[in-house]
């Protein structure tokens, strides 16, 4: 399953495992997947659930129900997580997972001008503000980070390639993938892909989904 599952991504840039191990922990899934990443303490599953309300400067804290932007997670840290798991734990049909392959943007003839763009967080990280590439070579693939929410442009090739960015984006189909059933697992290459959460329908805020960011796949 893991190799299959790990050529699938390598080529369509994510993969779902419909009720898979439904009623398994999600530790252990992740575990028997890939290697999973602690982000921050405390912080090994992260529940996702809607909102209407929420911290300031949080996704759910500004879009409320509302849809959410196309993304990757943690783009403003400097090495975001590889691969990001997320597993229904109740879910529904009608509030699909969003996907939008970046390999469009990042490779061919706008390669050059996304590994020059410099961009930086909105806000300061622990007294400092880092800047960071757009895109960026590692190894024999490419890292591509986006959030239009916390990332800024910090030099001109960053404004004109967060502008190709955003028009790429406004004509771009998604893929939707509805975490709907107990055990349906999308893992998603957050180096490649960006993702978004539909608009909550009404009587649907008990919509539960687990997180967890994975170093590598096995």
């Amino acid at each position: 399953m893991a190799s299959s599952l790990a050529d699938q991504i390598e080529c369509c840039g994510y993969g779902f495992l419909p009720a898979y191990l439904a009623g398994a922990d999600s530790v252990a899934v992740a575990t028997s997947l890939g290697t999973p990443l602690v982000p921050w303490e405390g912080g090994l599953v992260q529940q996702l659930t809607p909102r209407a309300t929420a911290t300031p400067n949080t996704y759910s804290g500004i879009y409320g129900l509302d849809r959410f932007p196309f993304h990757t997670d943690l783009a403003h840290w400097r090495q975001p997580p590889r691969y990001l798991l997320l597993r229904c734990m109740k879910g529904y049909a009608d509030i699909p997972t969003l996907l939008i392959d970046a390999k469009a943007i990042f490779e061919g003839a706008t390669l050059n001008s996304m590994t020059r763009a410099i961009v930086k967080p909105r806000r300061p990280q622990n007294g400092s503000v880092p800047l960071l590439r757009l895109c960026e070579q590692v190894g024999a693939t490419h890292r591509f980070r986006w959030d239009e929410v916390f990332l800024v442009a910090a030099s001109r090739t960053g404004e004109a390639a967060i502008d190709a960015v955003k028009s790429f984006l406004s004509g771009a189909e998604p893929l939707s993938i509805a975490l709907a059933g107990a055990g349906d697992t999308l893992i998603v290459d957050n180096w490649r892909m960006l993702h978004a959460r539909s608009p909550i329908v009404a009587g649907r805020e008990d919509r539960s989904i687990e997180r967890i960011y994975l170093e590598r796949l096995h």
